[in-house]
């Protein structure tokens, strides 16, 4: 691969983690391909970058402190996978012994064609997530 190439796609992912991070709901979704494909580790699939900004928004509300630590990256063509860990606190409703807090190993795939985030995979269990959420119904 073109090493060029590969800093690109290598840049335009980190501005795409860093967004997340940051949670820019707009940097993201420019970042997004129109025709973008989300896919979560149980094989849900979600299509558009409009559907997904309304996810993330969602998701933020949700978790407003998100983030995702990256560990270890790997590149094959226009396809990076990356690992490291996900963490976030249920609505931020933060508890001295920190019961809503999660932080979970996870990894991701994503496909960057023509400058943008073409697909999206997540893989991490959630049950830790899932527990969580179901205490707090």
């Amino acid at each position: 691969m073109d090493k060029k190439l590969k800093m690109d796609i290598k840049d335009i992912f980190y501005q795409y983690i860093d967004a997340i991070n940051e949670h820019n709901v707009e940097k993201i979704y420019h970042l997004m391909a129109d025709d973008y494909i989300f896919s979560d580790a149980w094989g849900g699939k979600a299509e558009g970058n409009d559907k997904m900004k309304n996810g993330w928004e969602d998701y933020f509300k949700m978790f407003p402190d998100y983030r995702i630590e990256i560990t270890d990256i790997y590149f094959d063509g226009n396809k990076i996978a990356v690992f490291g860990f996900a963490s976030g606190t249920l609505e931020n409703k933060k508890t001295e012994l920190n019961e809503n807090y999660w932080k979970v190993p996870a990894a991701w795939q994503a496909e960057i064609i023509n400058g943008k985030i073409k697909s999206w995979q997540v893989y991490a269990d959630q049950k830790k997530v899932f527990d969580i959420l179901d205490k707090n119904k």
